[in-house]
């Protein structure tokens, strides 16, 4: 083999290996392109799923957000409307109250619930001798209707008449005034207690209403607003 047979078959060999490696060159291109492209699409999907849950997310926040907000709105026009009914109901209460004052007035009239006051407070104490408190306006019309009442109570009870000492020192406070409105007051009516002050009784003509109006309450509130709040 001369040299030119020599030269000629290196020649193709070369052109051989040369092909050889650009096919292999374009394979491992085409396999890497290909795998660039997967890997590109994955993380795309996987971005696009991040934005998706990221909006997700931020739509439930606000759901909650105005979930919360209305609940809020809806609980202050509740307490916007039970403050409006309370105030109904106190301003009944007041006008009440007020009309109690002129229950004192009746001099023979409130004479005689003195004296039914005594009795049914003698009745839940069941004491021989009680102390009693009045204003010390209604002092005369008390000790007026003493006797009558004492008499009256030993008599329902099959006992003997209860020795009732009326307590000059300590008076309960006087009627309610338009001047002075938030002092310690008294519409009337009296306090019964035992000797050594364990047990009372407050029958007063403001403890009567207080007792009345939480027992007609729900009524009260049923005939105004059409429901029951304990």
């Amino acid at each position: 083999m001369n040299d030119a047979d020599v030269s000629k078959q290196i020649q193709q060999m070369v052109r051989f290996i040369r092909q050889e490696a650009e096919e292999k060159a374009n394979e491992i291109s085409v396999s890497a392109e290909e795998e660039f492209n997967i890997e590109k699409l994955q993380l795309v999907e996987a971005e696009k799923k991040k934005i998706r849950q990221e909006y997700e997310k931020k739509e439930k926040q606000v759901e909650v957000r105005k979930k919360i907000e209305y609940s809020m709105q809806l609980n202050a026009s509740r307490i916007k409307v039970l403050q409006a009914q309370d105030d109904v109901v106190n301003a009944m209460k007041d006008a009440a109250s007020k009309e109690l004052l002129n229950v004192s007035k009746d001099h023979h009239g409130y004479a005689k619930l003195l004296k039914d006051l005594i009795i049914q407070s003698l009745l839940r104490l069941k004491e021989p001798a009680v102390l009693l408190r009045c204003r010390k306006d209604d002092v005369h019309l008390v000790e007026s209707v003493l006797e009558a009442a004492a008499q009256e109570y030993a008599e329902k009870r099959d006992v003997h008449a209860p020795e009732i000492i009326v307590d000059h020192t300590v008076y309960l406070p006087p009627a309610p005034t338009h001047y002075n409105p938030h002092v310690n007051s008294c519409s009337g009516g009296v306090v019964l207690a035992s000797r050594d002050g364990k047990i009372v009784c407050e029958n007063t003509l403001d403890a009567r209403l207080d007792v009345v109006f939480r027992k007609k309450l729900p009524e009260i509130r049923r005939r105004l607003f059409g429901q029951v709040v304990a």
